[in-house]
């Protein structure tokens, strides 16, 4: 066992105690906040460099290097979704942690009540869970032939996995808050598999607190000084595709191409274009039907996707080192699992 899978959650829960205390002793946010919280930015930004796993070390740029600092970023501003009025460990959940509280949830339940709530919810997240992880260990042993595959095709099989690893880590960790903090947390995804346009998968299905965090960081300050939607929509792309470039580069240790970039800019010019001709036309975004809508929706996700997204993240060699990496784990996992039963 690697010693941060123990250190990099201990420093993490240490910086945002640091900076719940911080902004509770900065009465007014503004720069004396924002350099009272450096130290624990400063941090965030280091610890994912101390995990040598490829998919722990982009996870854990994702959750501390992209949302942390934004929302620590926003606390020193004096706006959400963090509030030092919290109690401890639920400022450090939601701090450190993809998730948003939803409004009183960290108001103290009857225990009826939470149990019977807890074991509704029980089931359904089991078995969605098992469906996905059986997916991603099977996408995993298919992609030992992905040399037989044509590339658009072994770049769908990855979309696949990345979508069931966020859909299955992040409701485990809702799950976890809901049963040992008594939070309730809002989903991070709503079938995006059903989008019916730009702005429904962008906006309201897919990594809801990525687009909470850009929309109170980027977007609504974007808007208030320019007064303009279109400006604040592609700024926000464009402070996406930034971090996105980041969080490859924590995963792979190479420079960024801007491709990654190119595509978060591509996607808000489109759903910017998407609401311009609906509004010239004044007709709904759902002008065509869920039938039709929904595959165009994907099928334009996919293929700027394959071209822009995908290469910099498993292009050159990169796909070879994930699959081995898994096939270490999986090996490291059965070793273990022989030496129990002997030892039983």
């Amino acid at each position: 066992m690697h010693h941060s899978l123990v250190t990099v959650p201990a420093a993490t829960a240490a910086a945002m105690l640091y900076a719940r205390a911080a902004a509770a002793a900065s009465v007014r946010p503004g720069p004396r906040r924002l350099l009272a919280l450096a130290p624990a930015l400063a941090l965030l930004l280091a610890l994912p460099f101390s995990i040598p796993l490829y998919s722990a070390r982009g996870t854990a740029a994702f959750f501390l290097v992209w949302l942390g600092e934004f929302k620590l970023l926003l606390l020193a501003s004096g706006r959400g979704p963090l509030d030092p009025s919290l109690p401890p460990l639920p400022f450090v959940f939601t701090a450190s942690l993809p998730v948003k509280l939803l409004l009183h949830s960290h108001k103290t339940k009857k225990p009826a009540a939470k149990e019977t709530e807890t074991q509704a919810a029980a089931l359904p997240l089991l078995s969605s869970s098992v469906i996905k992880l059986g997916a991603m260990v099977a996408i995993l042993h298919a992609l030992r032939r992905k040399d037989a595959m044509h590339p658009h095709v072994a770049s769908a099989v990855y979309a696949v996995f990345i979508y069931c690893n966020l859909d299955f880590l992040l409701p485990c960790l809702a799950a976890l808050g809901r049963a040992v903090l008594g939070l309730e947390l809002e989903p991070q995804f709503d079938r995006p598999y059903l989008s019916a346009s730009l702005q429904d998968f962008w906006g309201r299905r897919w990594n809801l607190m990525a687009s909470a965090v850009l929309r109170a960081s980027v977007y609504l300050p974007v808007r208030a000084r320019t007064g303009s939607a279109a400006a604040a929509v592609v700024a926000t792309f464009l402070a996406s595709g930034i971090m996105h470039e980041v969080v490859v580069y924590y995963v792979t240790f190479r420079p960024p191409t801007g491709r990654v970039t190119l595509f978060f800019i591509l996607h808000g010019a489109s759903l910017c274009a998407e609401k311009w001709w609906c509004a010239r036309r004044c007709v709904s975004v759902r002008l065509l039907p869920r039938a039709v809508a929904t595959p165009l929706v994907l099928a334009y996700v996919a293929g700027t996707a394959f071209w822009l997204f995908f290469p910099p993240l498993f292009g050159d060699g990169m796909d070879d080192r994930y699959i081995q990496e898994f096939n270490g784990m999986m090996s490291s996992v059965a070793d273990a699992g022989g030496r129990l039963l002997r030892l039983g």
